[in-house]
């Protein structure tokens, strides 16, 4: 099911067609892998949300290329748009827009916005290209959210992606490998799609890209999402999650299980992971629980997160707890995925 690297130019354009042929293509970009299809495809957008099991209200976004004419997927960008499209764009910033109205609305989950991203990955812009070529207007975007089954954890490598979907023949789904991805986490989100009604823009999901960026570039704080706001991927308050449960622990707060030997709590012999900063002071070794250093660096944890979470779940652990990550404007995107990812377990297992 996976094309990896030789061929790239073959492959690229074999993935291009099956796009234009109204087919799935999984994906690299530089924040995690996609689950694509022609945003224009109606019976192709469905595709995805049949392989992720995904709700029919919940909306996808929109990757377009550097050269896209924006004007054919939104019916207005408003100037703070185009401020934030030349800080920004190609990189791991997704717009909230008005949506065009002969854009299918399936893309948007029945609302009267879109969701576009321009990616940065070489093998993402070099796909989109392709794509678009075979349009005969030029204007071809893919419809992609994160390439795994709805509310569990987001891919990074192309090896991920072929293992959650490897009930999918390659006819099915084609899979484009481009290396593990450079930031880890899902794209920032801001809202710029209710200006003409005098709403400034809006933060809807932290991402690699922060508050206080956006801040410098517009020159004025986002705003804070409202209940008004579109819905958009990844804002449900349980996502991301692994299949072993996640608990998170505060630093002077370590579980109970953790400092006697043999207290696993789960399943009689289970072993627990825990991912730890590396200045906390751990209780003696007991054979039961496996100890991991998380990155101190907000950008390095980000982008081994989700690898470590799928570590976790093939390492056969009944538990995973992960130290809480600083509460600092830094770490305000991985302490939503992480806070999301434990959102999904009930949390009955700390003292």
């Amino acid at each position: 099911m996976t094309e990896l690297d030789g061929g790239r130019v073959t492959t690229i354009e074999r993935a291009a067609r099956r796009l234009a042929e109204g087919g799935l293509v999984a994906f690299p970009t530089e924040t995690v892998y996609g689950l694509g299809a022609d945003a224009e495809n109606v019976q192709a957008v469905a595709r995805i949300y049949a392989a992720k099991g995904r709700p029919a209200n919940h909306p996808v976004i929109v990757h377009v290329t550097p050269e896209a004419d924006l004007n054919y997927w939104a019916s207005a960008i408003p100037e703070v748009a185009r401020v934030l499209m030349d800080a920004f764009w190609p990189g791991p910033l997704t717009l909230i827009l008005p949506r065009a109205p002969h854009i299918p609305p399936a893309v948007s989950g029945g609302q009267d916005s879109i969701g576009l991203r321009c990616p940065s990955h070489p093998v993402a812009q070099a796909l989109l290209r392709a794509f678009a070529a075979l349009k005969a207007n030029g204007q071809g975007g893919v419809a992609a959210p994160s390439a795994n089954k709805f509310g569990q954890v987001s891919p990074t490598r192309a090896e991920h992606v072929c293992s959650e979907f490897a009930a999918m023949s390659p006819a099915e789904l084609l899979v484009l490998a481009g290396g593990p991805s450079e930031i880890g986490i899902e794209s920032t989100i801001v809202d710029v799609s209710r200006t003409a009604r005098g709403v400034g823009p809006v933060l809807l999901r932290p991402g690699h890209i922060s508050a206080a960026q956006l801040a410098d570039v517009l020159g004025e704080p986002v705003g804070r999402p409202d209940a008004a706001a579109p819905r958009v991927s990844g804002s449900l308050k349980a996502h991301y999650a692994p299949r072993t449960p996640l608990s998170l622990f505060d630093r002077d707060h370590l579980p109970r299980r953790l400092t006697r030997s043999g207290a696993s709590g789960d399943a009689p012999g289970s072993r627990v992971a825990v991912m730890a900063f590396a200045d906390l002071e751990k209780p003696p070794p007991t054979a039961d629980v496996d100890w991991f250093t998380a990155p101190a660096d907000p950008d390095a944890y980000a982008r081994v997160l989700y690898d470590m979470l799928r570590r976790f779940d093939d390492g056969g652990y009944g538990h995973i707890f992960a130290q809480r990550p600083p509460v600092a404007p830094a770490w305000q995107a991985v302490n939503d995925r992480i806070g999301r990812a434990a959102a999904a377990f009930a949390d009955d297992s700390l003292p």
